[in-house]
């Protein structure tokens, strides 16, 4: 390795030709970095006294051998967007200045100076050449031609923010010119036979330079590459993946993308800020068992990874040809859950490579959705779903794929349960919907458009709060709801059976219920099939509110399902997971678990298993075991920190902590130390209704506290 620091121009002006990498990023410098470029330019170039300005450093490595009478070529390792940005404020000054002599600096001295060597013609007559589109229109730059059809519009821009900025200025032409004179850059070559050019790459990197972690793994795989192969790679199979990318609205979809390839082809989730090192340790695995030559295996894995990419083009933007699948991607991606993709690009090449009928898919892909939203709706904590997953595709049998994809979702348990119809259908109703921000469109518009066959965009249109948000309720409505309107208006506003759609949201307002069903595009009039039950109604109260969500709840199931198996298959499956000497219980093995019982259980267990992402449920013969599990999920120590027994009148809990640690200001506990009973721990408390289990859950909060803290402790003696 050899660096120098030496005037641009000096570097330039040497017959030498500068070729950027065809896998190197397009130019992308913007006016904020030409302004900079350009202020240090007019200031070194009018004080007298600098001698010098640096801007920066350019590190290439000779291209391959060539003979005394050929013009070296150099290809780029870094530097090319000051190098192309120096070249375009070049030709614009070029551009300003005399032809014919007379002065120190002529347009035609810059042209065949700085710009083209020459002497020679064809590839080897322009100093810089670029990559895609941008090599066309610099060329054409420099040779002061039309730009072409499809110019680079990074280069254009810049270029003509140098051409106004010439004019603008009132600095003549020749003493900018004498700024550039002045400019120093630091010259880095490296020799082929001693230097690591990727090393070296990663290391002016990891100065600042904004590479992406794509821009990273790109250079990796192809900078060591013959020229022919980088190529050939680029051309057929980075670059369409890289134009696939390009049409996302998102800036970093690549990024995102190998992640999830690693994490699908490793099992383990890299940090999106470590997924180029988790690249490179993955591509050592891959090339140390793999016997062909470096090129064979490059290329074995450019392709993979293109392969991977198109299946995730196809689901996260949408690029699917096929109707129905395309509408199931619609529906996850609506929902956020880039976790899943790794799942998902699993179960795409089992499609793709029709391992995996089309029918099968698409029910996996709806069953997917349901999953996480009617975790959503019963508020699961949402933190373990990337591991979740990752776990998921590897206890899926490819050769019963649909099946073991059901069973899988139905045998999860504790805080990553697929929640029952049930409970979905309690919590649906319940939920403040209204305030789940961006799911809300997506609940409306899937509930209204179940079933049609021409889908209602309902972005078109606003959500409209039946009985009105206003906190000061007209005396209309108080009249409708009764004494008690305000607790009505309090428990229900946000809920599922007071929202709708409405194109007429501002003119609908606060009026009363009548008002609303006969206004020009109430109620009465309206197209929706959500508001299909509000008709015929001539009154809207509480009644009817919890009427409508018990209605909408139903549909709910429908649009949302859960997995269906036979009991026989699914006990095949549950076994397979379980030691063969050991009995599996049910809630049904409860007997006092039944109707309202069963009802208060449900609320009991919803509130405890939203304690955190740590707590499962175990039902055992005797109780059912509240437990914090460590993060594979397996049981901390410590263990249980709440057991329920149920009985005929009450559900007796067991709290695992004694009994002078606990803070019960109403004296509800009783001290169970030394007294034998099914469960753990020295407190018992008994729950009645769902009147009392705010306060309770204060109470097992305790205990659920204390021993997360003692697996914490555990975990960090370990």
């Amino acid at each position: 390795m050899k660096a120098n620091a030496t005037p641009l121009l000096t570097i330039l002006k040497n017959p030498r030709q500068f070729l950027i990498p065809i896998y190197q990023r397009t130019y992308s410098w913007t006016t904020k970095q030409c302004n900079q470029l350009w202020d240090d330019i007019v200031a070194v170039a009018q004080d007298a006294e600098r001698s010098g300005h640096f801007v920066g450093s350019i590190v290439y490595v000779e291209r391959g051998i060539y003979t005394i009478a050929e013009v070296p070529r150099l290809l780029v390792i870094d530097g090319q967007q000051r190098l192309t940005t120096l070249t375009l404020l070049l030709a614009a000054l070029r551009n300003a200045l005399p032809e014919a002599e007379g002065t120190e600096v002529t347009g035609r001295k810059i042209t065949n100076y700085y710009l083209v060597n020459p002497e020679e013609d064809g590839d080897r007559r322009h100093k810089l050449v670029l990559t895609q589109s941008d090599k066309e229109t610099l060329a054409r730059l420099v040779d002061r031609e039309p730009a072409p059809s499809d110019a680079s519009r990074r280069i254009m821009d810049n270029y003509r923010f140098f051409e106004e900025q010439i004019k603008r200025s009132g600095v003549p032409a020749e003493t900018l010119y004498k700024g550039v004179q002045k400019l120093l850059i630091v010259e880095i070559a490296l020799d082929r036979e001693h230097d690591n050019p990727q090393l070296i790459f990663e290391s002016l990197n990891s100065t600042g330079l904004a590479l992406s972690q794509a821009d990273l793994i790109r250079n990796y795989i192809l900078m060591g590459l013959e020229p022919r192969v980088q190529e050939r790679l680029y051309s057929h199979f980075w670059y369409p993946m890289e134009e696939k990318f390009a049409e996302a609205e998102d800036a970093a979809p690549f990024d995102r993308f190998m992640r999830d390839y690693l994490t699908l082809k490793t099992g383990t989730i890299p940090n999106i800020r470590d997924v180029y090192e988790a690249f490179k340790a993955y591509t050592n695995r891959v090339f140390t068992a793999d016997a062909g030559s470096e090129d064979d295996r490059v290329s074995r894995l450019v392709q993979d990874v293109a392969r991977f990419a198109h299946y995730y083009a196809r689901m996260a933007f949408e690029q699917e040809p096929d109707e129905l699948l395309r509408m199931r991607f619609r529906g996850i991606n609506a929902l956020k859950v880039d976790v899943a993709y790794p799942l998902l690009l699993e179960l795409y090449a089992g499609y793709a490579e029709e391992r995996l009928a089309r029918d099968e898919f698409a029910e996996m892909l709806l069953l997917l959705e349901s999953y996480v939203f009617r975790r959503a709706i019963c508020a699961i904590p949402t933190n373990s779903l990337n591991k979740t997953f990752v776990e998921f595709r590897g206890r899926l049998d490819k050769s019963r794929y649909l099946e073991s994809f059901k069973a899988r979702l139905l045998l999860l348990d504790a805080y990553r349960r697929f929640p029952s119809a049930e409970e979905f259908r309690r919590d649906f109703q319940m939920r403040d919907i209204y305030n789940l921000t961006t799911r809300r469109q997506y609940l409306l518009r899937k509930l209204e458009n179940h079933g049609r066959r021409e889908a209602v965009n309902v972005q078109d249109y606003t959500i409209e709060h039946i009985l009105p948000q206003n906190p000061d309720l007209s005396a209309e409505w108080r009249a409708m709801l009764g004494p008690d309107w305000q607790r009505i208006q309090e428990t229900y506003l946000h809920t599922i059976g007071n929202l709708t759609l409405t194109a007429y949201n501002s003119s609908l307002s606060d009026l009363p219920f009548l008002a609303k069903q006969t206004h020009e595009g109430g109620f009465a009039h309206s197209p929706f099939r959500l508001n299909d039950g509000l008709r015929q109604l001539a009154i809207w109260s509480e009644i009817e509110i919890k009427a409508r969500a018990a209605s909408l709840a139903e549909l709910a199931c429908k649009v949302w399902p859960e997995p269906v198996l036979p009991h026989e298959v699914l006990e095949r499956y549950r076994a397979a997971g379980k030691p063969t000497d050991n009995a599996v219980y049910t809630l049904d093995d409860h007997a006092y678990l039944a109707g309202a019982m069963r009802d208060l259980f449900e609320q009991f267990r919803h509130r405890v298993l939203a304690l955190g992402p740590d707590v499962a449920m175990h039902v055992l013969k005797m109780y059912i075991a509240f437990k914090v599990t460590d993060a594979d999920g397996q049981v901390a120590q410590g263990g249980n920190f709440v057991d329920v027994v149920a009985q005929a009148s009450r559900l007796r809990l067991s709290l695992n902590m004694s009994f002078n640690d606990l803070r019960d200001p109403r004296g509800i506990a009783i001290d169970v130390t030394n007294k034998g009973r099914w469960g753990n721990g020295d407190v018992e408390v008994g729950l009645t209704s769902s009147e009392h289990l705010d306060y309770v859950m204060s109470l097992v909060r305790q205990a659920y506290e204390l021993q997360s803290a003692g697996a914490g402790a555990a975990v960090a003696d370990d």
